[in-house]
């Protein structure tokens, strides 16, 4: 881990409500928004779902989609 990795600042909150909103409320005062993602049986690459369609389409900050290993 690296100097510069230690002053990286991550935050995590329970927020009940719609998960969209609630996501993109968050990514407003984001550098960067880390969601996750599944790989679905039978289907090659990642398969974007409704909440992270609208982030990549909506938030204000850039956003990571990391996959399930």
């Amino acid at each position: 881990m690296t100097r510069r990795d230690r002053d990286a600042r991550v935050s995590s909150r329970v927020i009940e409500g719609p998960a969209r909103r609630a996501l993109l409320d968050a990514a407003s005062a984001a550098d960067l928004l880390v969601v996750g993602a599944r790989r679905r049986q039978g289907h090659p690459g990642l398969q974007l779902g409704l909440i992270n369609h609208a982030l990549l389409h909506h938030a204000p900050c850039p956003v990571a989609v990391v996959p399930q290993i």
